[in-house]
């Protein structure tokens, strides 16, 4: 899902960051060369994510490097499973290794988690999306994580879907709107605008707090509507209504989910859970490198 074009530049820019001019400590250890074997291994039972950030950034240093993939992204793998072996220069490979590291423990974080998150909503029916709150330049690697770990990516960013937020609906609100309307209040004003400037055709999704919000949205024709740290009993009690009004529209969930609540929420009935935390807070997964000389 990521062009090679892209994750290469990103990869370089890592290098960069991490090298600099050069690697003090390696030069002055091993001033000659030396062929040497390392291994990627996890450090606990994880899913797979970012195997070839990690190989680009062995062979950016080393394009003589011989490199084994001994896995596959989005596979799950056990503590001390192998994720890779790289037989080539070693002062290029302890160059490379944090950065590789970096891609691997962050991406197999995001992945594993997310595929708790989709477990605990397993049966259900519901979907487990991410949304924008991602790392600044990392976001189709980390998208792509959450897709290998059983997620569903959400929009890519402000270009690709509508999405009607709360401070949309405050600027909209300052606005004197007349009762007249067909749908009175922001939440129907901000829809109908919508509507008109992108046609009858292009899916309209719009936050709303409360039952009252919920309403509007569906009587504007809203597509999806996304229901904003509302606890689990008024979720229900919006898929309720949802089903009686005969609106075909769908409804997502935000806010305040975790691991504990999850599947509480994905009983009610709603069709996707959108988690911020999927990117902005899932733990790096431990991955580790050992090198042997040859």
């Amino acid at each position: 899902m990521v062009p090679p074009n892209l994750l290469s530049r990103i990869v370089r820019a890592a290098l960069q960051e991490d090298i600099g001019p050069g690697d003090l400590t390696t030069r002055a250890v091993i001033p000659s060369p030396v062929r040497a074997r390392g291994t990627v291994t996890a450090g606990q039972p994880l899913v797979v994510a970012g195997l070839e950030a990690a190989r680009m950034a062995f062979m950016a240093l080393d394009p003589a490097a011989d490199i084994h993939l001994e896995t596959a992204d989005g596979a799950r793998l056990d503590s001390g499973g192998t994720l890779m072996v790289v037989e080539g220069d070693a002062a290029s490979m302890l160059a490379a290794e944090r950065t590789a590291l970096n891609f691997l423990g962050r991406l197999s974080g995001i992945a594993t988690f997310t595929r708790r998150c989709v477990d605990q909503a397993a049966g259900t029916g519901a979907s487990i999306l991410d949304t924008r709150k991602t790392t600044p330049g990392m976001r189709l690697l980390e998208k792509e994580a959450v897709r290998l770990g059983g997620g569903v990516n959400h929009r890519f960013g402000l270009y690709d879907a509508i999405l009607i937020k709360d401070n949309h609906l405050a600027v909209v609100a300052r606005a004197a709107l007349p009762a007249s309307l067909p749908c009175p209040g922001a939440v129907g004003e901000a829809v109908r605008r919508a509507r008109e400037f992108h046609g009858p055709d292009a899916p309209i999704e719009v936050e709303v707090e409360d039952l009252a919000g919920l309403d509007e949205a569906l009587a504007a024709g809203a597509d999806l509507v996304l229901l904003d740290n509302m606890p689990v009993e008024m979720v229900a009690r919006a898929v309720a209504r949802l089903r009686s009004s005969g609106s075909s529209a769908e409804l997502e969930v935000s806010g305040g989910i975790t691991l504990e609540n999850l599947a509480s929420f994905a009983r009610t009935g709603v069709t996707r859970i959108s988690i911020g935390a999927l990117t902005h807070s899932a733990p790096s997964a431990d991955v580790s490198f050992a090198l042997c000389p040859l």
